[in-house]
């Protein structure tokens, strides 16, 4: 009888242990990828080019590659791409620039964060609170420490955190860089702490114009139903033109990486939207879309 209270304790530590998290890392720091005419185009996986018919149940997971990480990438001789996070509808979302190779990889994201987004970026939502003057003083010990104009804090308290998020966003892809300090403030941020200013739903690949040749491949992070990730791609009159999902590496209640390839059919190049989204467990219906705008190449 002595022995019952200690078997009770032992089963609920193995309960414990063996409970759903609810909530899990960002994954890996997202990194800017090459453009596609700058790599091979990505075979497409069978289990991600499934078609999705309107409406129904989220497909069964399938096994994925999680995104690659790394430092920014070169993209031909003599320019580096450099990933940018810009603001849309109050949370932060990537894009990518290519620009000529600098040493001073950190220096020049913040000059474009402070440029803001390209007319396609501004089209599709994308903006930028980042004002002009931010400079990066120094990068020691995993923090760069960066300093600001006054008008950077001459704002409201959720449009300053978005500011900070840009920035903090941005400098992290940097390997030598695990968090921000804001000179003067006293204000240490890593990615952990602006967690919730991500959407639900977050593409790194592709970017917005990108030109796409053979299957699309689309990668992020994200937290949604059964880690599902649909995909749809569309022509210029929004017709479906492929479809297709992926599954991340944790989902319902936690953030993973995701990474898929997409097979499409169009006879005419042009321009084109990736859709990224959640198939509703209630209704069928997408939620949480993120629309890519592209230029497609036609299929043989």
């Amino acid at each position: 009888m002595n022995r019952l209270p200690a078997l009770l304790a032992a089963l609920a530590l193995l309960l414990a242990g063996c409970a759903d998290a609810r909530s899990g890392t960002l994954g890996p720091a997202p990194r800017a990828a090459a453009p596609s005419t700058a790599t091979p185009p990505v075979a497409a996986p069978p289990a991600t080019t499934g078609r999705i018919p309107e409406g129904t149940a989220t497909p069964p997971p399938v096994p994925v590659t999680p995104p690659r990480t790394g430092t920014p990438t070169p993209s031909g001789t003599g320019s580096v791409t450099v990933q940018l996070w810009f603001t849309r509808a109050g949370e932060v979302v990537p894009t990518r620039r290519t620009r000529p190779t600098t040493v001073a990889t950190s220096r020049l994201a913040l000059t474009e964060l402070a440029a803001g987004p390209t007319p396609a970026e501004t089209a599709a939502g994308l903006a930028t609170l980042v004002p002009d003057g931010v400079e990066m003083v120094r990068i020691a010990d995993g923090t760069a420490t960066v300093s600001a104009p006054p008008s950077f804090a001459d704002t409201d308290a959720p449009t300053l955190r978005l500011r900070r998020a840009q920035v903090v966003w941005t400098l992290t892809q940097f390997p030598t860089v695990r968090r921000v300090a804001f000179a003067g403030t006293g204000v240490v941020l890593a990615r952990t702490d602006l967690a919730d200013l991500l959407p639900p739903i977050v593409v790194t690949e592709p970017a917005i114009g990108q030109r796409i040749a053979g299957p699309v491949s689309v990668a992020g992070t994200a937290d949604v139903y059964e880690a599902t990730v649909s995909i749809r791609v569309l022509d210029s009159a929004g017709r479906v033109v492929g479809t297709g999902f992926t599954t991340a590496t944790c989902g319902s209640g936690c953030r993973g990486d995701y990474r898929g390839a997409v097979a499409y059919r169009l006879a005419t190049a042009g321009p084109g939207t990736v859709e990224v989204y959640e198939v509703s467990p209630r209704d069928g219906s997408r939620t949480h879309v993120v629309t890519v705008p592209v230029v497609l190449a036609a299929t043989a």
